[in-house]
């Protein structure tokens, strides 16, 4: 890892900005990582992680450390989440390294793959035992891409979140409500992204920029720390002398606050609202009015600026966390575990059915048995030898047969013969 230029001294007491580190951890979070180098997050060090030394080579960040082994040369997990977790317990001294000094660290990922799934966890874990309050901020697949990548997610989600101080997540497949039928792959991530950063700009906004109402490090972390927040979040931006009442309407219909419904069953709030110098206190009152009626039971921390150049434009960054008990999380071989393979394939499955005896299946139904018996005495030589010696079939006491689960599935029936019928009743074959 190339070692950042500056190297700050971690000190919650600072009076200053707090020292913030943004990790890009997986292609998809690296790619995320480089649409933040911009002027606007000129004080952030950044910092890429990844097991793929091509995603690593297009970024601009300074700070790059890729995770290998030579198994792999630089290739990539290929998708597996238990090797990208440990290539990062291989690596970890080199992710302490990435924390070290940082009294906030933001992580950028894209779950479902080997590297965002199996990594981040990891690096949740050493930034928090650094002393850093530590903010996730993900993505979810698309179900079109599969349970494979689904079932990593919700894994490596459940061990970000025991980790994590907060976690904003986002599940891709709720772009379907911002999009149309004509909208590009291509675009539709974008869309994804940009909704992302939308949420990590609002954060950046209300830790490191002066504003009329300002909020401090230590209110954030009171907010968070320990909580093990998931949260949900919204950008809206409104112009023109009905501003104040035209973001209040966009919150209220955003799709990623469930048309509202994610703020009343909130715990924490935080709001930062962004305008020119023209930004008025009954603005500020109408809008904080209307989030706080929303979110009755939770507690609200809200910061204003004020920028010149933004003149008769109003911005609200809302993120909103519902807190739950910590999660203890699994072991990684049951956080990923997937089905065994056999012959290339994954060995299905099997769910039992809820009306299923755990002890032992029910067997077939009297009607069923009935049949059966009916089709073997019609195919099977009945009695025992005759006078001349010629054997004849004879019914062997084996007891009843079934077929299990599938005693209730419809005959396997060709050429007019039952093929779920053992072989030697259908031909008639005598057994020694």
């Amino acid at each position: 890892m190339t070692p950042n230029a500056e190297t700050p001294t971690p000190a919650w007491e600072t009076t200053g900005s707090p020292v913030i580190k943004i990790i890009g951890i997986g292609t998809a979070g690296v790619a995320l990582l480089e649409t933040l180098a911009t002027a606007e997050f000129a004080g952030a060090h950044r910092v890429a992680v990844s097991t793929d030394q091509s995603s690593l080579n297009v970024s601009t960040t300074s700070a790059k450390l890729l995770l290998e082994a030579k198994g792999l040369r630089g290739l990539g997990t290929g998708g597996d989440a238990e090797r990208g977790y440990a290539l990062a317990e291989e690596n970890v001294a080199g992710l302490k390294s990435a924390c070290t000094g940082a009294q906030v660290v933001l992580l950028l990922a894209g779950l479902g793959g080997g590297a965002g799934s199996g990594i981040t966890p990891v690096v949740a874990r050493v930034a928090r035992e650094s002393g850093a309050l530590v903010l996730a901020f993900v993505t979810l697949p698309f179900d079109c891409e599969g349970n494979r990548r689904s079932a990593q997610a919700k894994a490596s989600l459940a061990q970000i979140k025991a980790f994590a101080d907060g976690v904003i997540c986002l599940p891709n497949q709720k772009a379907y409500k911002l999009i149309d039928e004509h909208t590009s792959v291509v675009d539709t991530f974008r869309i994804t992204g940009g909704l992302l950063l939308e949420a990590i700009r609002g954060i950046w906004q209300l830790m490191t920029r002066p504003g009329l109402i300002q909020i401090h490090l230590a209110d954030l972390c009171a907010l968070v720390r320990d909580k093990n927040a998931e949260g949900v979040f919204a950008f809206v931006e409104a112009s023109g002398p009905a501003r104040s009442r035209e973001v209040i309407d966009k919150l209220l219909a955003h799709p990623l606050l469930d048309e509202g419904k994610a703020l009343t069953e909130s715990d924490a709030v935080m709001v930062s609202l962004m305008a020119g110098s023209d930004l008025t206190m009954a603005e500020v009152n109408r809008v904080m009015e209307q989030i706080t009626r929303q979110c009755e039971r939770a507690q609200v921390i809200m910061g204003a600026m004020v920028d010149d150049a933004w003149k008769t434009r109003l911005s609200v960054t809302l993120i909103a966390a519902k807190h739950s008990a910590p999660p203890v999380p699994e072991p990684v071989e049951t956080a990923f575990h997937r089905p065994a393979r056999i012959g290339g394939r994954p060995t299905p499955t099997v769910t039992p059915s809820p009306s299923a005896s755990p002890v032992a299946n029910p067997g077939p139904s009297p009607l069923q048995m009935q049949q059966r018996e009916q089709l073997v005495k019609q195919h099977a030589p009945g009695g025992r030898r005759k006078a001349d010696g010629k054997m004849k079939q004879e019914m062997l006491q084996l007891g009843t047969i079934t077929k299990g689960r599938f005693d209730k599935c419809e005959p396997t029936i060709h050429k007019g013969e039952d093929l779920d019928v053992p072989t030697y009743f259908r031909r008639g074959m005598p057994l020694n």
